[in-house]
């Protein structure tokens, strides 16, 4: 068996911090803890190091968007100068780190189950967010194939971080994602960036957006994972699968649904009875 992975004292918020640069600078700072599968994984892949490669640890890290996350933050804060070309994929990076770094990197992890042991409800909160990011993914890479875009591989990762910042606040804040939950279940016209203002004052997407910039992420990155660059084909395979992961969390009965599958059928120039058929068939 692996010995447990240390417990670090990690931050536990009640209350809002002030203004954008103060939330930056806390969660710039913050251990990011992994699923439980993604760290006994892990572990299992350390003790036969010399068998695994690259794509073996990336398609293993790519189920945890937390994971993937603490993979591309590590590696772009710390690519060598002699890297001249950034990695944009964690398939990538782990291939400019090499695998023994890795593993000296990356020791027994912190555990997303454990640091919210104690707010079951904001756990299962949590994973609902996980489960939509890798829905939206599933549905972005889709689209990319379908476009034969040379960027599907970074785009199916933009989706699946496209709400890391919302990830984080459920790990370091829980009472007040769920704060932010309930107002919106209480008032389902209610704007996400509208409560996130009053409950956090700052909005998610500004203080993502700014995380991005000060873990030195790679540039296209940034840009597929920015709502703003909306005209975009690979942005809008990201909006798109998100969207959708969104509308069809309990059903295909949304009342978004019609708008999201015209969107997508203008997007891969398909008939929207084509395109529905295609959605259907890839949530299955």
């Amino acid at each position: 068996m692996p010995e447990p992975a240390p417990t670090p004292d990690f931050i536990r918020l009640t209350q809002p911090l002030p203004d954008l640069a103060a939330w930056t600078a806390c969660f710039r700072d913050a251990d990011i803890p992994v699923l439980a599968d993604t760290a006994d994984a892990l572990e299992a892949m350390r003790e036969r190091e010399d068998d695994v490669d690259a794509n073996l640890i990336g398609e293993m890290i790519a189920d945890d968007p937390l994971m993937t996350l603490k993979v591309m933050a590590y590696g772009a804060r710390n690519r060598p100068a002699r890297v001249v070309t950034e990695p944009e994929t964690v398939t990538s990076t782990l291939v400019m780190m090499g695998i023994s770094p890795f593993f000296r990197a990356f020791g027994p992890q912190p555990i997303l189950e454990d640091l919210l042991a104690d707010r079951p409800e904001a756990l299962a909160g949590l994973k609902q967010v996980l489960r939509r990011a890798r829905r939206a993914a599933n549905f972005a890479l889709s689209f990319a194939v379908h476009r034969v875009d040379p960027d599907a591989a970074i785009i199916h990762q933009a989706a699946l971080l496209h709400d890391f910042a919302e990830m984080l606040l459920w790990c370091h804040a829980p009472d007040l994602a769920l704060a932010i939950r309930d107002a919106q279940r209480a008032d389902p016209t209610l704007r996400s960036s509208t409560e996130q203002r009053k409950s956090l004052h700052v909005e998610l997407l500004d203080l993502q957006h700014a995380l991005m910039l000060e873990w030195h992420l790679p540039d296209l990155l940034v840009r597929i994972t920015d709502d703003k660059q909306a005209k975009h084909p690979n942005v809008q395979c990201v909006m798109l699968g998100v969207r959708l992961a969104r509308h069809t969390a309990a059903g295909w009965d949304n009342a978004a649904i019609p708008d999201d599958v015209n969107d997508v059928a203008h997007l891969l120039n398909l008939s929207t009875t084509a395109t529905l058929s295609l959605l259907r068939g890839l949530d299955g």
